[in-house]
Order: C-alpha cells, then sequence, then structure tokens
C-alpha cells in the first residue's frame, strides 16, 4: 500500500485502519503486530502507528502483558446502534428471537456484499456446539446457505466468483433447489459438526434483500432437515419480507 500526499495520504491511511480492524474481527482474537502485516502485507511499523492511533480512539487495547492487540466494545456498540436503526434489523429480530424460541438453535441475519454474506445480527442459543461465527464475519457464497441464496436469487455471476467446475455444477443444483422450493442447506461446509438451513428474504420491490438462516449441529439439522425446520424457517422469511413491504413472496 503506497502512501500519497495530501488528502490521498489521509484515505489510505483510512482504508489501513479500517482494514486492521476488520482483520481483528475475522480473527477474533488477541493479534501480534507482526501477524496483522503478514495477513495485511503492509511493514510492522506502519501497523504499530495505526493501532497507536486506534488505542487512543478506543477502539483497540493493548494487553501490557503479553502486548497483543485487541477490539474494544466500543466498536461492538458503534455497530449495534447503527444495525438497531435499520428497518431490517429491527424488523427481523423479533421474527429472530421467536425462531430461536421455536427450534432452540442459534438464529442468523445476514445481507449480501459483493465478496460474499456479511452476518449483521445473531441470537444464539445455549447447545453443546458453539456457533462461533461473530456480526460482521463474511460467509463464502460457494461453502454457506447463505451464499447459495445469493447465488440463486441475487445478481451474482458464479462462473466469476467460483474457479473450479464441479463446484460449480453442485453450487447450481443447490440453487436450482432454492428457488424451487425456497430454502437450501450447507452441512459442515462452512464449520465442522454443524449445519444451516437457510430462507431469503425479499424487499418492498421483490429483490432479493437477506437471510434468514438457523444454525445447529449436524445431528439435530440433518442434511435432509426435518419438516419443522423447513416450515419454520421458510415461514419467518415470508413474515419479515411481508414486514419489509413484499407483498408477494416470490416463492
Amino acid at each position: 500500500m503506497t502512501e500519497k500526499t495530501g488528502s490521498n495520504t489521509a484515505n489510505q491511511s483510512t482504508i489501513a485502519a479500517f482494514a486492521i480492524l476488520e482483520e481483528m474481527a475475522q480473527k477474533g482474537e488477541p493479534s501480534r503486530v507482526t501477524d496483522l502485516g503478514k495477513a495485511l502485507n503492509m511493514p510492522r511499523a506502519r501497523i504499530y502507528r495505526y493501532l497507536q492511533t486506534l488505542v487512543t480512539l478506543g477502539y483497540v487495547r493493548q494487553d501490557p502483558e503479553t502486548e497483543r492487540y485487541q477490539l474494544t466494545l466500543k466498536l461492538f456498540h458503534l455497530g449495534q446502534a447503527i444495525a438497531d436503526s435499520t428497518q431490517l434489523t429491527s424488523v427481523a429480530r423479533p421474527v429472530m428471537s421467536a425462531l430461536r424460541d421455536e427450534l432452540g438453535q442459534t438464529v442468523t441475519l445476514s445481507i449480501p456484499e459483493p465478496n460474499g454474506m456479511r452476518v449483521i445480527d445473531i441470537v444464539r442459543v445455549e447447545s453443546p456446539v458453539q456457533i462461533i461465527t461473530r456480526p460482521g464475519a463474511i460467509l463464502d457464497f460457494h461453502t454457506s446457505a447463505q451464499g447459495k441464496l445469493a447465488l440463486a436469487f441475487g445478481k451474482y455471476d458464479p462462473d466469476k466468483l467460483i474457479s473450479s467446475a464441479d463446484i460449480r455444477a453442485k453450487v447450481a443444483m443447490q440453487a436450482a433447489h432454492a428457488r424451487e422450493f425456497g430454502w437450501v442447506t450447507a452441512p459442515e461446509e462452512t464449520l465442522p459438526g454443524v449445519n444451516a438451513i437457510s430462507a431469503p428474504v425479499f424487499d418492498l420491490e421483490g429483490n432479493f434483500a437477506a437471510t434468514i438462516t438457523v444454525v445447529g449441529s449436524v445431528q439435530d439439522i440433518k442434511p435432509e432437515p426435518a419438516e419443522i425446520y423447513v416450515t419454520a424457517v421458510t415461514r419467518a422469511a415470508r413474515e419479515i419480507s411481508n414486514n419489509l413491504g413484499c407483498m408477494e413472496y416470490p416463492i
């Protein structure tokens, strides 16, 4: 990353700072300057400089014993405030909580982005299998139930996103299933021992807007899920879509 003068320098610095924050959030554990430098392909001195600024602003703290850096809750509270103010999250949260209570499984809400599906909200349930996905995580298009729905209903070209012809063929079959039945699974594709069943959410104009997903152990949510899961998640997706103004659910 080349730093320039004037406003370009500020822009590059801002980009670098956010790259560090995103890398730390994705990693989810205290980080060393060296590790961040390798992950982001930036010099250690530059990483250190940006980290000190983030520490001063209160977004990052340094452990005095290990000298590793980790995110503070300030960033979480900022993100939560933004999430709570959006129509999608506000509309979806009560439905997600009800779905969690009905099935006894963790429920997530994700939105499409150019490089995958971003998890924006999670309603967790205590279980022997802990779902370690965090809000802000990006899920791949071809290895997540959410991503397969994006390929089925969003404006994405699988040929550009997936290099393997075999994987493209497999995902195409799953996307076709999603378009016909309104749901799709991803057993042990995102996390070992974990399955997810996901249904699409559509906005006022009938465009693909998000996914609601039930996540749990493969022992609970089978590769061919029980009807109770299918019925519950598709009903929840329709309810959120209707509340967003989508009166004619496309499936």
